[in-house]
């Protein structure tokens, strides 16, 4: 997209869904931004299509995306769809000429990541995925700590999320729809821990998967970790559990002059020297800041910054969850395509 030219980016939505009213929220945040409007939403159930209509006056309604896709008014689509639909979806409107916001995760498997990234590159258009968590506040003040060097060159990441309990009877626990337990919140996990361990290259994963130990009638698995080893023998283990009784801290992160421990309660800890004492500091989180999201996308397409989610970025989170379950079931650490 020739953001030399464009003055406006009309935007699509590919399901508008209830679950977390998140097609709304798209609409709404793609309206926010100025340069950018959204245009057009597809669902196949006429309910949502209704509210749509009355919740974003003026939009134009598909039941059909591949209709929508031939709507020549819209440049790009966000497609809000269940996981096991984010690559067939998301390659036909890229082979429309769309530029494509993917909602995470990527996609399933490695090498969909991978075709979707050459088809977007031989078409030129936009291809990004909402990983909007990058922008909370949480994470930014743990990122913010790291990057200034206050635990010195982090060697070892824990990253832990989850409890006792059954999944709910929906799609995000169908295997064969959501991928597996860890691409909901595993996927912002994994996101985050490879930001924290910027510019470090993966060597391999190890993969460690509990399968319907507990939770008999649900096809997601019970638990999933990966051991993630980096270059310099710096490792990340993260860990994503239904059947959990007793927990661990959210973050566990060791550094060569300190230690970060995060229980997800407003502030995190750090433990490290002052000149020579030991200190514990109690860190606040920042605000959170979803909002930008969407109006740093229009900076990228209409003014020609940096794209903030990098579909390669948005690879890597995938392929670390891919290859731990090919590790899991193989038994065996496993050499990953990229680093």
């Amino acid at each position: 997209m020739d953001s030399k030219t464009k003055k406006e980016i009309r935007w699509g939505i590919i399901g508008y869904g209830g679950a977390f009213n998140m097609g709304k929220a798209h609409a709404e945040w793609i309206n926010a931004s100025p340069g950018m409007r959204t245009v057009a939403v597809c669902d196949i159930d006429p309910a949502r299509l209704k509210a749509a209509q009355q919740e974003l006056p003026g939009v134009k309604t598909y039941s059909d995306y591949r209709e929508m896709l031939q709507d020549d008014e819209i440049d790009c689509v966000v497609n809000v769809l269940p996981h096991n639909l984010h690559y067939s979806v998301t390659m036909d409107a890229l082979n429309a000429g769309k530029g494509v916001c993917v909602e995470k995760p990527f996609c399933i498997k490695t090498e969909e990541a991978t075709d979707m990234i050459e088809l977007a590159r031989k078409k030129g258009v936009l291809l990004t995925v909402f990983h909007n968590r990058r922008h909370d506040g949480d994470y930014m003040a743990v990122k913010e700590f790291i990057d200034r060097g206050m635990i010195g060159e982090v060697f070892r990441v824990e990253a832990f999320m989850g409890g006792y309990g059954k999944p709910g009877k929906w799609w995000r626990s169908d295997k064969e729809i959501s991928g597996g337990n860890f691409y909901d919140w595993g996927a912002h996990m994994v996101d985050w821990v490879l930001n924290f361990l910027e510019g470090r290259k993966i060597k391999n994963v190890t993969g460690f998967y509990q399968w319907n130990r507990v939770w008999k009638d649900v096809t997601n698995e019970d638990e999933t970790q990966a051991i993630v080893r980096f270059d310099d023998d710096v490792v990340a283990d993260i860990t994503i559990s239904s059947i959990a009784k007793a927990g661990k801290p959210r973050w566990r992160i060791l550094g060569t002059k300190g230690a970060i421990v995060d229980n997800w309660s407003g502030s995190f800890k750090a433990y490290l020297d002052v000149k020579g004492y030991p200190a514990e500091m109690d860190i606040k989180y920042k605000k959170s800041t979803w909002e930008t999201w969407y109006p740093n996308l229009a900076d990228h397409l209409l003014r020609g910054k940096e794209l903030e989610v990098k579909p390669e970025e948005a690879r890597r989170v995938i392929m670390v969850i891919d290859y731990a379950e090919r590790s899991a079931k193989a038994g065996t650490s496993l050499e990953t395509p990229f680093e």
